[in-house]
């Protein structure tokens, strides 16, 4: 009797997976290599170097590197010390801290102000880039912004939020939303928790400090780790802060991801524009193997 082949072979699961593979030949690896080759070349839009672009080898590199101009105003060294403060204090102060004392707050607590708020926490997660900036274009307006209008009428004033403090407007604005997703993530960590742990802290004294110190953050660990590799890794390629101040003023809040999009695809310098993005992929990799360094000592501990 002829054995049946299984369904579950595998030539049978390469043929399921052959469609999600064309997939991301063509939209990430192919991309991928092409932006490799453009970045040793001086291909532009326009111009000779359009149709037939020259290879000019680290050139690219050479000059964003460049010791006389790296941390010059426009320049790609003063784009990456802001993305550093932006994603520091955006990133791992703002949404992982502010996220994880959300979650802790809520916890174990009923009614409907903790549905409120996380309702709320989810909307400003979801919604669309464009309509969440321009309604907090309209909130931090100097003349008719609701913020300056709490503010003056508390007698404190009316500041230009995006004028004379644009880098601060960008963070407080990309923690308002991005923090949902670390609430969420701890909130299903603290529900992970065995209540035994807690009751006996309980009984033993031990105040809401000391369990959050002592029993919840050991636990919730390798949740923490986690949140910290997608929060640093989304923050630092975001491009959202671009359409409350397109990078100003002054370059005062251009970020990498900005200066990438100002280099290709306002002066059209393709070559330079593709050595930025493999910068950035660099630097993006440096991330994740550290948070993964992390991760794997964690559950090596225990």
């Amino acid at each position: 009797m002829q054995q049946r082949r299984s369904l579950l072979s595998i030539p049978a699961s390469l043929l399921f997976l052959l469609p999600a593979g064309v997939f991301v030949f063509i939209f990430i690896i192919l991309p991928f290599f092409w932006i490799a080759a453009v970045s040793f070349t001086n291909r532009t839009l326009t111009g000779r170097t359009a149709v037939d672009p020259e290879y000019v080898g680290l050139a690219n590199y050479l000059r964003l590197f460049d010791p006389d101009r790296f941390l010059r105003s426009g320049e790609f060294g003063a784009s990456l010390v802001i993305t550093g403060q932006f994603v520091f204090f955006s990133a791992i102060v703002g949404q992982v801290l502010l996220g994880l004392l959300l979650a802790w707050f809520f916890f174990n607590r009923k009614g409907w102000v903790r549905e409120t708020v996380q309702t709320l926490a989810i909307l400003a997660w979801i919604m669309p880039d464009v309509v969440v900036a321009f309604a907090w274009f309209a909130f931090l307006d100097r003349d008719a912004g609701t913020l300056n209008q709490i503010l003056s009428t508390l007698g404190i004033g009316k500041p230009d939020w995006l004028i004379n403090l644009p880098l601060v407007s960008v963070i407080i604005f990309n923690t308002w939303r991005g923090t949902a997703f670390s609430m969420l993530l701890f909130t299903s960590a603290f529900g992970s928790i065995p209540p035994s742990h807690l009751e006996t802290a309980a009984v033993a004294g031990a105040n809401t400090w000391q369990r959050l110190r002592d029993i919840i953050l050991p636990l919730i660990r390798t949740h923490i780790i986690t949140d910290l590799i997608l929060i640093t890794l989304w923050t630092f390629n975001t491009f959202t802060p671009f359409l409350l101040t397109g990078g100003g003023p002054a370059f005062q809040t251009e970020l990498v991801s900005i200066f990438t999009y100002r280099t290709a695809f306002k002066f059209f310098r393709f070559g330079q524009g593709s050595a930025v993005g493999m910068i950035m992929m660099l630097i993006n990799l440096v991330f994740a193997i550290f948070y993964l360094f992390l991760l794997r000592r964690q559950q090596v501990k225990l």
